[in-house]
Parts: structure tokens; sequence; C-alpha cells
């Protein structure tokens, strides 16, 4: 079916609300109360749930609500990322509103019989309050203080089915520009909206679209990049997989404003479920009319294609993204020229990330004020992270700028695994700082996390505890780092494997003093000197752990000792006086360096200790200690 024009839109709106009409409903009813009403089960078919079998879980509810003679009142979906990947599979019942937690395809035989035979809540599968042991069946605390905008469809529609993106006000925002709006006024809304790249570099997304839109030439291009390579970071994949319409749509809308015919998804091939999703969105969207010729009866003609990246971390830098669409090796260009200047094959070219793209269909639906009013004066809307590490909620979180790494981390987050004691939480990935307790009550924006040596970066979030080693952190991140340099700049491929070196020394119990200068000072000129933000930002783990945990990089050099029992070459294990001889320890010792008789104190040969902690483990009168 092809819509032609904007009334074809919204009939074709009009006709298919009734596929979300029980969900979100205002006033959630009781499962008894729910009893003969239609139902639908939304199930949770991100990346994190698929490996936890959420597609064989649909299979069996489907099975088995046709042998109870439910398959015609009820339905089953598969939908984008809940963000609660911690209790994943995650899935939904409407309009109950009901919440299970951690599902097997064990459970799905017990939620069909008690759900909605007996019409009672399977209690087991509800999220149980920390505190108070209260088992909850909506409103999660994991949800109260989020604000979604860029992940407002991921849980609530059929990524797959594009008449749910439209009856969700899909591409109504395109309509608009098309045929209400011109591209300067679209340009002068994202400017007064305050939008800013959401990849890590914060540069105004209509300043962008100016620029590009400025730029003489016959043919320009869009670029939407999904090149997400920091260590434990998924939003932009995970909003590819809820909602890759909305991504669609926002190219479409940024190709119409800047003179665009053309436009490419710049995606790594690891993400297969993302690819698959777009994928299938694009051929609903040609097949509908929405990408081709004369989109909706206008002038306006747009195609979309989706380019492979092989997961080079340096791709995610918009010129070396460039190169490798254009089949050249993925190095960085020097700057100027930018890419709206001279991009893609020499012409005009916008890259925006996949979160940024998210959030332009709403603002042009709800306008820039609207957008303006949330978050700080300078960082405006909302921001997606991926809460990471050492926390008790691990997932996707989307909140106003502002908001506090307190709140995210304790509130939202639910606090410290096994209530051990916050030491540090890491945002921007390898190429921002740690940032410690002292300034937990930082608000999240860019200027804020400038200012304490961090960044926002794209969203990687990692929360670390008191087992955590700063230096063992500062290396880890190095080490990822000099792996990804693409080794065009002197100053990143030399310098970073300096400043690696360096960190190894320490790390062994082979570090002076004058390590720490050289660290900082290396670190200052790489930053410098860098080509581009790869190179410029990896010195900031080292210098940010190094001002906020100094004492731990002294311990490592003066001491010779971890204080987080991290470095195994500065370990120590030794056998007191409550050994009982029982020579567990030295049955379970590879290196063979525990010596002593039956029931008589035991022995380590620190020389030959591999300090790999097995007798520790195997030790029943903890009579091992190390140190």
């Amino acid at each position: 079916m092809k819509l032609k024009t904007i009334d074809d839109l919204n009939n074709f709106k009009v006709q298919h609300q009734n596929l979300l009409k029980d969900r979100r409903v205002p006033q959630p009813i009781s499962v008894a109360e729910a009893q003969g009403l239609p139902r639908q089960i939304m199930v949770c078919g991100g990346t994190g749930c698929h490996a936890s079998n959420s597609p064989e879980i649909v299979e069996l509810l489907k099975e088995e609500l046709k042998q109870h003679g439910l398959s015609e009142q009820i339905q089953v979906l598969q939908t984008g990322c809940f963000g609660f990947c911690e209790k994943g599979p995650i899935l939904e019942i409407h309009p109950d509103n009901v919440l299970y937690l951690e599902v097997s395809t064990k459970d799905v035989a017990d939620i069909v019989e008690e759900h909605f035979v007996q019409g009672k809540l399977v209690d087991r599968l509800l999220y149980q309050d920390p505190n108070t042991e209260k088992r909850i069946a909506s409103d999660l605390p994991f949800y109260q203080n989020q604000m979604r905008i860029a992940l407002r469809n991921c849980s609530y529609i059929s990524p797959e089915d594009i008449r749910e993106y439209i009856a969700a006000d899909g591409y109504q925002a395109l309509a608009r520009v098309l045929f209400q709006m011109t591209p300067d006024s679209v340009i002068e809304e994202m400017k007064k909206s305050g939008l800013r790249g959401r990849g890590g570099g914060g540069f105004p997304t209509g300043v962008k679209w100016e620029l590009t839109r400025k730029s003489e030439a016959n043919q320009r291009y869009i670029i939407c990049n999904a090149d997400e390579g920091d260590p434990g970071a998924f939003m932009d994949r995970s909003i590819l997989e809820g909602d890759p319409h909305s991504v669609l749509e926002a190219m479409l809308i940024a190709g119409a404003t800047i003179g665009a015919s053309h436009g490419f998804i710049y995606i790594r091939a690891e993400y297969p479920l993302a690819i698959h999703r777009l994928e299938v969105a694009i051929k609903q969207a040609k097949q509908y009319g929405l990408l081709g010729k004369e989109i909706l009866g206008s002038n306006f003609c747009f195609d979309v294609e989706i380019k492979y990246g092989a997961g080079a971390f340096v791709c995610g830098e918009e010129t070396a993204l460039i190169h490798s669409i254009e089949g050249t090796r993925g190095e960085p260009s020097v700057k100027p020229p930018f890419p709206a200047q001279q991009g893609l094959w020499g012409k005009p070219t916008c890259v925006n990330n996949v979160e940024t793209l998210a959030n332009i269909p709403p603002i042009i639906l709800k306008g820039a004020e609207w957008f303006a009013g949330i978050g700080t004066e300078k960082s405006k809307g909302t921001k997606v992270f991926a809460l990471a590490g050492k926390v008790n909620n691990v997932g996707l979180v989307e909140v106003p700028m502002g908001t506090t790494l307190r709140q995210i981390i304790f509130d939202i987050g639910g606090g410290i695994k096994h209530q051990k004691i916050f030491k540090a939480a890491q945002t921007g990935g390898p190429s921002g700082g740690c940032i410690s307790t002292k300034y937990l009550d930082t608000p999240i924006d860019y200027e804020s996390l400038i200012s304490i040596g961090s960044m926002m970066g794209s969203g990687g979030l990692i929360v670390m505890d008191e087992s955590d080693c700063m230096v063992n952190i500062a290396k880890f991140y190095l080490e990822f780092t000099v792996d990804e340099s693409c080794g065009r700049c002197t100053a990143c491929r030399v310098g970073t494997k300096r400043l690696h070196e360096i960190l190894t020394k320490i790390t062994e119990g082979k570090g002076a003093l004058d390590d720490l200068d050289q660290l900082v000072k290396l670190g200052k000129i790489i930053k410098d000197s860098s080509l581009c933000g790869l190179g410029q930002s990896a010195p900031n783990p080292i210098l940010s752990t190094i001002e906020y945990f100094r004492e731990e990089y002294l311990a490592h050099i003066v001491d010779k000792t971890c204080p987080a029992g991290v470095c195994k070459s500065l370990l120590k294990y030794d056998i007191t006086d409550k050994c009982k001889g029982c020579t567990l320890c030295s049955k379970h010792c590879p290196a063979g360096c525990i010596t002593g008789s039956p029931k008589e104190p035991h022995v380590i040969d620190q020389e030959r200790c591999l300090k790999c902690g097995a007798c520790l483990e195997n030790c029943r009168f903890d009579a091992i200690i190390q140190h």
C-alpha cells in the first residue's frame, strides 16, 4: 500500500490506532478486571533478552495460549529493549500493565495458567523491592525518575510493524516538515531546541544542518553514525532494535532540510539484530511510499542505504567513518575542511548519531520550546546512558540533562552490588574520566562533566566499587585505545603506547615517583597534538585517576602494594598459624609452591607463587591472608 498524500498518512494512522489502544492506559486495571478483555503481551526483544531465549518464550506463549483457546483474545508481540537489562527477559501485559521479570521458558505455562486462566499474579516473577521485600507489579523504581524521548517507543511498539509506528504518530513530523515548514524554519526550530550531538562531541545539531545546507554543491548526503564502539555501551543499538523507523524518519527530515536525496546508515556488522530490523523498516518504508520518489506527494525524493563497519573504534569519528564508506582505510582527516563543507565523495555531508536523530521527530511535533524546557541552560533534553558495572540495576536509562550521578546510580541504579562502597564512575567510555565520590552530586551535562576531567561521550556509564583498582582501570582503558588507534598520527600511535608502558611498570611494582609526572606531561601533550578525538581523549582516564586517586598510585609505587588486591604482581599470600595442615591448599596449588606435612602448618615459597589465589579459595580455616 502506497501512502501518496498526507491525507493517506492521517487516515492510515486513525485506521490502526486500535493496535495501541490498550497500552499505557491512564489507570491500569487489575488482573481480575482484565479477564475476558483483549490483552497484549509485550516480550522484550533486545539483544540481551534474545541471548536469554526471548524468541523461544514468544513461541511458547503462542502455543500455550492456543492450547487454552486464548489465541484470538491475547496477542503476543516482540518489542525492543525494556531497559531493565539486569532483570531480563521481561514481559509486560496490557491493559493490566503487569511486568514479569527474569522470565524463562519454564515459566510460560504458569504465566498462562495463573495470569490468564485463573486471573491472579505470578508473584515469584514480580519485582521485589530490596528494602521492603514487597512485590511490585508496575511502576518499578527503575523507571520512576526516567524521562523517555529517544527511547519513547522501545518496549511500546513492535519494531518490525510500520503500522504500529505510524499509529504512534510516526512520520507525522516528516509530513509537517514537507508541507508546513521551510528548510530554514526547520533549522531554526532545531537551533531553538538546543539539541546537541549525542555521539560525544555535543555540537549543536541545528548549526551542523545549517552549515551543510549553505555549502554549495549539486549533491549532499546525510549519514547516520551507528558505529557504537565504547565498551559497555548499547544505547544506539537498542534504539535501532526497538524503534528503527524513528531514525529513518529523522534522516528523511534532515535530508529534506539540508537538500540531500541520499542517506547512509553506517553500522557495525556485529549488530545482526539491529541490521535485520533496519532492513525490515527500510523495506516497509519503501512499500508504503515513505522512501523513494515524491514522498507523500511532494517533490522530495530520498533513499537510504546501509553500510557495514568492521568494528574499528576510530570509525566512530566522522571523517574516518566517511573514508570507510568510500571504501578506503578508516582514518581521520585533518579539519578543516569539515564534512559539512567537504565530506562523502567530496560533497557536503551531515553526520548525526542514532540518539541525536531519535530526538528529532518529537522536537518537530512538540516544538522547540518543549524540548528546551527539559535539562539545563546549555544542555537541553534528555540523555540515554548504558548503566553498567558494580550497580544493582544494570540497563538503559534515559534521564533529563542535569540529573546527578547520585540519582542515576543510587535511585535508578539501586546502589552498589553486595552493599559495597561506591568508588568511582567512568563516563564517556575509554574517552572519559573517572569521577570520584566527591563529585557524586555533579549534574550530568556537557560542561559539568568536562569541568571535572570527564566527558559525556556517547553515554557509557560504568560504576566501580572498593574492589576496583583505579590504576588497573586506567591501564585497561588505555589498552583499548592503544589497540584501536588507527596509527596515522605519532602522538596517538606512539604516545598511548608509552603511557601504557609506564602504567604497566607501576602495576608490576617497578614504578618510580617521577612516572606520575611523566604520565601527566605526556598525557597533556597527546591531548593537544592528536589528530582526532580518539587520541585527544585517550589520556582522560589516566589524568582523572591521578587527580582523584593519587594515593593508589603512590601505594603501587612507594609501598609496592595494590590496596584493592587486583594487581597480581603486587599481591602476596601468607599462611598464618591458623593452618591445620589439611593439605587442601597444596593440593590445589598449580605451581606446587606450598609445602608442609599433614596436620602441620604449611609454607608458601614466595618466589614460585603465581599469585593465582587458589590456596585462598580452598582454605577452610581462614588461615591464608592476601596482602
